[in-house]
């Protein structure tokens, strides 16, 4: 709730000479105003300095595809903007980039090809026994395409978490974007949850705002978001791992 205010009074702090909001435009994406407005983005809760965690986040990541939430992660540590370590990357998907990411980024890497597990259990059975011989403190599904179950959940209870391409609860499950650009809404963005039984229903750690373009198609307005997906990420992280050390300490 507090994020769509932030969105309401900065919409409202546009240029007054260009009356935006008034517009009688049929829809505010069409709005020249709001167009102007495109490159801001909200981020909520506001980024916050530098959390230090000792000893450092013990991080396992999981993706399935192109591995750019994962690449940020690990920039946002060597650029020290997040005080973790990734111990492992696991992968299900052999030829997927992420798994070429990590090599070239220097984090171990496993693969878990799920099509070579009976079943979704069988395969979360193996991914908690990866996760816990590397002693993980918390786990990143950072564009995993697979649907977990309550084995990894329950391993890992309110220590894994997600990211997901719109402004949840709104569009969850697949293409989150298409979702968005068929609705036409004037407003999507990203989330960062934990993850619970029910697809993409967990609590909500952190969101980032992202204005939609009268203009915009899949391509265009999946990278704006993936732009925000790689600033909020690292954050939200940062955001459990106070939440994880808070627990340990009660």
């Amino acid at each position: 709730m507090q994020l769509v205010f932030s969105i309401v009074n900065k919409m409202n702090n546009l240029d007054k000479k260009e009356n935006c909001l008034t517009s009688a435009s049929s829809h505010p994406r069409q709005n020249s105003c709001y167009e102007k407005d495109a490159r801001r983005s909200l981020i909520w809760p506001p980024p916050q300095a530098r959390q230090i965690f000792n000893p450092r986040l013990n991080l396992g990541v999981m993706a399935s595809g192109n591995g750019s939430n994962f690449e940020a992660l690990v920039k946002a540590i060597q650029n020290s903007r997040l005080d973790a370590h990734i111990s492992i990357l696991v992968v299900n998907n052999p030829n997927c980039e992420a798994r070429r990411r990590a090599q070239r980024l220097g984090v171990p890497c496993v693969i878990h090809n799920h099509r070579e597990f009976s079943s979704r259990e069988e395969l979360d059975k193996a991914l908690v026994k990866t996760f816990s011989n590397h002693a993980v403190e918390g786990v990143v599904m950072a564009g995993w395409m697979r649907i977990v179950t309550p084995i990894l959940i329950a391993a890992f209870p309110n220590r894994l978490i997600n990211i997901h391409p719109s402004l949840l609860p709104s569009f969850r499950g697949l293409d989150a974007v298409g979702q968005a650009l068929k609705a036409r809404v004037p407003i999507s963005g990203c989330s960062v949850h934990l993850v619970t039984p029910q697809v993409d229903d967990g609590p909500v750690l952190a969101q980032a705002a992202v204005p939609v373009l009268s203009s915009d198609d899949h391509q265009s307005l999946s990278e704006r978001i993936q732009r925000m997906e790689h600033q909020l990420l690292p954050l939200s992280v940062a955001l459990a791992g106070q939440n994880w050390r808070n627990e340990a300490q009660n």
